[in-house]
């Protein structure tokens, strides 16, 4: 069930450089236990957003709230209830994997066995545990994204700031990280991830937000962008026979577009749900047609993207 209260909320947030505009105007809301997925080209805004979100910088307008707090009045509850994870991070030589979590965690404060125990937490969770005492300038790409993600959450924040997480990443590893991803949101944490891996976000976020030119374009599920943007649902038809007269009844139809033929197959598309196709399937049966094989489906989150954006930079 989701809170009344959201734990990410951006206010007609604004942040300018010069004449640049690089988030004008963007307000969204994320509860807890959602991923959201932050969507737009590079130069679009999300990195600024999620800067001042992590108190990296401040608003020229608006504001942005977590758990509550605003950025700009309570920056450190903020960042007590916040875990960042940055597009690139840092490096310190000659410190193994236990030393630099370590460290991070007596910056937030933590002492004794509590912080023991955000260690052990944190190394198992992450699977860096085997490589407790591993220098961290001879890990692999993958394993360091796993301690940015383990600095992050060393402190048991409430919201996760993600920003490129899965930049670079082999397949296996982007897996990994999206199943961690949806275990910490089943936790109840409220995550904010941005990636051009759309893919990814399509098969992890419960809820997207596309951005371009510091502008908000579309927010919502997936299913509702389609809606939305009215998005078409692509249909394939199989017959045994006349292929030729189902191509010409399809095409005869106004709620039908895109009729072609790609090798056996005939494939459409239309704006409707799927109440609509199950009455047109009944109708090809109706009307004698030996339908083999009929399915659709909807536009990807890529789909969706290009649709809604235009390719703009600033």
């Amino acid at each position: 069930m989701i809170d009344a209260r959201p734990m990410i909320e951006l206010r007609g947030l604004s942040r300018y450089f010069d004449t640049t505009r690089a988030v004008d105007d963007v307000s969204f809301a994320v509860y807890r236990g959602e991923v959201f997925g932050y969507i737009g080209p590079n130069g679009a805004g999300k990195t600024t957003s999620m800067r001042v979100l992590a108190t990296l910088d401040i608003p020229t307008w608006g504001d942005a709230l977590v758990d509550g707090f605003s950025v700009v009045d309570d920056p450190d509850r903020v960042r007590r209830r916040l875990g960042y994870m940055p597009d690139a991070f840092g490096t310190y030589a000659n410190v193994n994997v236990t030393d630099y979590l370590d460290f991070f965690a007596r910056a937030y404060g933590l002492v004794g066995a509590e912080r023991l125990r955000a260690l052990r937490h944190v190394m198992e969770f992450t699977q860096l545990k085997l490589l407790a005492d591993k220098p961290i300038n001879g890990l692999s790409k993958g394993m360091k994204q796993r301690l940015c993600l383990g600095r992050a959450m060393i402190h048991d924040p409430t919201v996760l700031i993600l920003d490129e997480p899965a930049a670079g990443l082999d397949p296996r590893a982007r897996i990994e990280l999206r199943e961690m991803i949806r275990k910490l949101a089943a936790e109840g944490k409220t995550i904010l991830v941005s990636s051009h891996i759309l893919s990814e976000l399509g098969e992890m976020c419960d809820k997207v937000g596309i951005i371009e030119q510091g502008k908000l374009l579309a927010v919502g599920s997936v299913a509702e962008i389609q809606a939305q943007t009215h998005a078409y649902r692509a249909v394939k038809v199989r017959v045994l026979d006349r292929l030729v007269q189902l191509i010409e009844w399809l095409g005869q139809r106004d709620d039908l577009q895109e009729v072609r033929q790609v090798g056996e197959l005939v494939t459409f598309s239309h704006h409707h749900d799927r109440s609509f196709e199950a009455e047109l399937l009944r109708t090809l049966i109706e009307q004698q047609f030996a339908v083999a094989e009929f399915g659709s489906q909807t536009h990807s989150l890529e789909d969706v993207f290009l649709r809604v954006t235009e390719g703009r930079v600033q």
